[in-house]
């Protein structure tokens, strides 16, 4: 196995150099933690003012201005001075040089905002040992505390030294399966002896390490390894390797140390690693690895989910630096598995009808082949040989049509005689394909009837809709049961015991973290003054629209509905528009009862034919007037009708459209109604409903000047589709103080590529010379429009970005967003609090006593608004849980909130409740969310924009084909149609 070497990074080298004059602080001044204790609470309330007067900060801001603030006389090619309410009196500090910039590393302060920035001279860094994140600027005060219970396991750090060496094993082995059974054998002949009575832990890569020093420092040894899965009883193959273990460091507990205490801003990750590769070990052994989860099927009974699918269960785990120390972070996992079936039984259940008597059709063929390539099968044909394979493919005859050459001479013999002769097998389903097992130039052909799946092998393909409602139901569980579940796993596993832990002087807690939490108030929320209702305070997450009217109701004048639902008569489609009419109305919208032409019936498979004619017809009956809404009533299985729907109107026709489903239609539901008034409401521009501390200018770092809040998300292709491109999609709010209406943009890029390319670029126009545009500055030229004035604050809230990619992505985004305001005014640095969002943890939070109803809510999940930030948290970092929802089912899962970089100077308390009051202002129902909406809303309109591929782009991509990405432009991606106009400006995707 070749040594493994540090990847060359791909990005420019780049120099930095500090600028003459760096910027100054921005807010008022950091508060430093004294003794350990945060700033006093009652420095919270300096952040908001009465709407006359100008605040300290304010002030201090217009005083710092200096060089860097505009000359008088200088023309405003942004921003025109208004008189909008809460509008503080002065503008932001802003650095004098503008350009590629990127931040500073902290100056010891408790936050880093307004420290400094450095000019970069070419491309951007891919991490920097000069960026320290934000700091934690104290512990939240608000809120009623309790205590809850986390899934975290105190893990006592090891007083002994962790010791690195390189292994080379050669012939190179690609698989780690064998490369582990090399050195368990090795592990197994030579422990006692020169290995010094250690018990080493294995990366199954390049890197072994130990508790304390082997006897040498370079030693080769020679390893013979006999491959028991070739033949049951017969004789078995041998093979011969050589390993070569060096030395190469120590990783040095004293610093792990320092930083679990708070003393030191980075932690050593070598360490770390080790760490949990020790932890590991044994359940390697063990159990089928599936990233750092572990499953088997002796965990619990395998549950079938269909077509030839099974959910194992199974745990995660993860070692994790916290507050509290080392912590072992264990969960509940499952996963779809391929059964262990013959293959026979695979395919029947797959296409889910008898194969034995008729032949495959061309679809069923290419179901098959999809669902089977890449999978490992064995032959069970030749007795006690158990010969594995991974299939390539399948034929496109029937097994009694292959024939291929047996010499040199092209002698042709069928795959019907050979097996006959060969083996004694006499095929008996000559009519189905064979499996093509090997390379394209040398393929195998082996019958599926003498072919049987190999267990535990992870389904890594698109699951259906009802596969993944059979998955959800095996790992749905009540939070009481999944706490015993993880209590039963950690005694199972049995870390006391562990021979690894052992080794090490690694020791694992048998309790749940115990933690002081907080529950956040609910926000009340502001309503129409003409409802009976004017606003209204949610209880346990939740509230409904019975007696309130929407703060600003939209009007509907000009609509149609197109009934694509063959089941769906005319009479039932006009009934339910009338019923959706009136909760409009009800609801406080206008909303006109007569449609503009009648219900139009079109086919699914005539989608955009049907539409144009639905457009045009109202288009000539209105004489130039725009149609406003059109409503879709769809089948509830409806293939690609949805998407193509949506990608003709929002990019083509530029219509607003609601879709809805024929069993919604023909149970008209009260509440499904309401629901959908909402999201109609807000797709024509309108609130529903806004924070009352919004528009009593009552929000701290919010409410005393123009503030844009972004939310930013990336989604990317699933697993199979290896040409498909990512998709990246930036939301803003259009509206201040009230920060309830978000205005989005979607953009193609790079397969997996995660960082927001088009958040700010440049081209060359012939005419104009440089233009500049992206996401970033339309949504701040879109803001200025929409309020009158520029964002004097930023809050961007960026979801999907995981640890390993902290750096590089707020390197690369935060320098995007300095250059997009650069490009709009000479010295217009707004700034920036940098948030990121995270969903896909293990983190789950416990009520302390389930048997206390006024500590759960009816799911028994903790209540929404619980907050933790400690002991389980960041030993230094500004990071929080939140848990911002009410459960419905299952476990509630909190967001991970990780303040990476903070010029505003957010307090824990300011934050954390900004984040959570947000969470209340999500337009599509009437409670509390899981994800601050910025977040949520930019992953609806990533999620959205993958309907815009063209249609053969789409085929293609899920084929592995070339179209998804045909060459266009210097990223090599095809570009997305456009959204119309009339489209960015609303809240389409909800």
């Amino acid at each position: 196995m070749p040594m493994r070497q540090m990847k060359e990074n791909s990005e420019q080298h780049f120099v930095i150099k500090p600028l003459q004059n760096t910027m100054n602080s921005v807010q008022k001044n950091p508060k430093t933690i004294q003794n350990g204790k945060p700033p006093p609470p009652t420095q919270e309330s300096q952040n908001t003012k009465p709407q006359n007067q100008s605040s300290p900060v304010s002030k201090n801001r217009g005083r710092r201005r200096g060089r860097g603030g505009r000359k008088p006389d200088q023309v405003d090619t942004f921003m025109p001075p208004s008189s909008r309410a809460c509008t503080a009196a002065s503008k932001s500090v802003t650095p004098e040089h503008v350009g590629a910039i990127i931040p500073a590393s902290l100056n010891g302060s408790c936050h880093n905002g307004g420290v400094g920035f450095y000019e970069m001279e070419n491309g951007f860094p891919s991490s920097s040992k000069s960026l320290n994140f934000a700091s934690r600027p104290g512990y939240g005060q608000l809120g009623t505390r309790c205590i809850v219970k986390a899934n975290h396991f105190f893990a006592e750090l090891p007083n002994k030294d962790l010791n690195q060496y390189d292994v080379t094993i050669t012939p190179e082995v690609a698989s780690r399966t064998v490369n582990r059974a090399i050195i368990a054998e090795l592990v197994k002949l030579y422990k006692d002896s020169d290995l010094g009575m250690r018990l080493p832990a294995y990366d199954g890569r390049k890197s072994l390490y130990t508790a304390g020093e082997l006897p040498f420092v370079w030693k080769e040894f020679t390893i013979k390894l006999i491959d028991e899965e070739d033949n049951v009883n017969g004789p078995k193959r041998e093979r011969e390797y050589k390993v070569v273990i060096k030395f190469v460091a120590r990783a040095n507990l004293h610093h792990l140390g320092q930083f679990l205490a708070g003393k030191r801003a980075e932690g050593p990750k070598e360490a770390l690693q080790i760490l949990d590769i020790v932890l590991r070990e044994l359940s390697m052994k063990k159990y089928c690895p599936v990233g750092r989860s572990f499953f088997s099927p002796a965990i619990r009974r395998p549950q079938r989910i269909g077509d030839g699918l099974e959910a194992w269960c199974g745990f995660y785990q993860s070692i994790r630096p916290t507050q509290m120390g080392l912590s072992l972070n264990i969960d509940i996992a499952s996963a779809a598995f391929i059964e262990a079936l013959p293959v026979m039984e695979f395919v029947a259940q797959l296409l889910g009808k008898d194969v034995l008597s008729r032949p495959l059709s061309d679809s069923d063929r290419v179901k098959v082949k999809k669902a089977l390539r890449g999978v490992k099968v064995e032959v069970t044909h030749r007795g006690n040989v158990r010969r594995k394979y991974r299939v390539s493919g399948i034929t496109t005859q029937p097994t009694r049509e292959l024939v291929f050459p047996v010499d040199d001479n092209s002698t042709m013999k069928s795959v019907v005689e050979y097996f006959q002769e060969m083996y004694g097998f006499t095929i008996q389903h000559t009519h189905l394909p064979c499996l093509q097992v090997g390379n394209q130039k040398k393929a195998n052909y082996l019958p599926m009837e003498a072919c049987k799946i190999v267990e535990g092998q992870r389904y890594t393909k698109r699951l259906s809709e009802k596969q993944i409602t059979a998955l959800l139901k095996v790992t749905c569980q009540r939070p009481r049961d999944r706490e015993n579940d993880i209590l039963q796993t950690v005694q199972h596993n049995g870390y006391d015991q562990d021979p690894y832990a052992k080794e090490f002087g690694i020791n694992i807690s048998e309790k749940l973290a115990s933690v002081e939490a907080r529950v956040l108030p609910a926000p009340w929320l502001k309503y129409h003054e003409t409802g009976k209702e004017k606003d209204c305070l949610p209880q346990v997450g939740q509230w409904n629209m019975m007696n309130k009217k929407m703060i600003n109701g939209m009007t509907v004048n000009r609509w149609a509905c197109i009934n694509f639902s063959r089941s769906v008569q005319d009479s039932v489609a006009r009934g339910f528009c009338n019923e959706l009419a009136q909760m409009c109305q009800v609801s406080g919208m206008e909303f006109n009862p007569e449609p503009v032409i009648p219900v139009y019936t079109a086919r699914p498979d005539q989608v955009e034919k049907s539409l144009k004619h639905v457009y045009h017809s109202c288009m000539n009956k209105l004489k130039g007037k725009e149609l406003e809404l059109l409503l879709a009533i769809l089948p509830d299985s409806n293939g690609s009708l949805y998407g193509d729907l949506k990608r003709i109107c929002e990019t083509d026709l530029g219509l607003i459209s609601q879709c809805c489903l024929t069993k919604h239609v023909f149970k008209i539901n009260k509440q499904y109604l309401a629901n959908v008034s909402l999201k109609i409401n807000v797709k024509m521009g309108g609130r529903n409903t806004v924070l009352l501390d919004a528009i009593s200018c009552r929000i701290p770092l919010v409410s005393d000047i123009p503030t844009i809040i972004f939310g930013a998300d990336v989604t990317h292709p699933e697993n199979g589709e290896e040409s498909s491109p990512s998709i990246a999609a930036v939301v803003a709010s259009q509206d201040w103080p009230e920060v309830t209406k978000y205005a989005g943009l979607v953009c193609a890029q790079a397969h997996r590529q995660e960082l927001i390319q088009d958040l700010y670029k440049t081209w060359h126009d012939p005419v104009r010379g440089t233009v500049s545009g992206g996401m970033i500055r339309d949504l701040l030229v879109s803001f200025r429009k929409a309020t009158g004035q520029k964002p004097q604050r930023i809050i961007f809230y960026r979801d999907g970005v995981s640890e390993g990619q902290f750096y590089q992505v707020l390197l690369f985004e935060l320098d995007a967003i300095r250059k997009a305001c650069a490009s709009l005014e000479p010295n217009y640095q707004p700034p920036v609090t940098f948030i990121v969002v995270q969903k896909r943890h293990h983190t789950r939070l416990f009520a302390n006593n389930h048997r206390d109803k006024n500590s759960t809510d009816k799911s028994g999940n903790v209540l929404p608004g619980t907050v933790v930030d400690s002991k389980i948290c960041h030993p230094t970092e500004f990071d929080f849980y939140l848990c911002s929802h009410a459960g419905i089912q299952g476990t509630s899962r909190p967001a991970h909130y990780h303040v990476l970089w903070d010029e505003n100077n957010f307090t824990a308390d300011g934050i954390q409740s900004l984040t959570n009051n947000l969470c209340y202002t999500y337009a599509r129902c009437t409670r509390s969310v899981s994800v601050v909406p910025p977040a949520y809303y930019a992953h609806l309109a990533a999620f959205r924009a993958r309907f815009y591929m063209e249609p053969d782009a789409q085929d293609n991509a899920s084929q592995g084909g070339k179209g998804a990405r045909a060459v266009v432009g210097e990223c090599g991606v095809r570009p997305l149609p456009a959204l119309k106009d009339n489209v960015k400006r609303v809240m389409f995707y909800c």
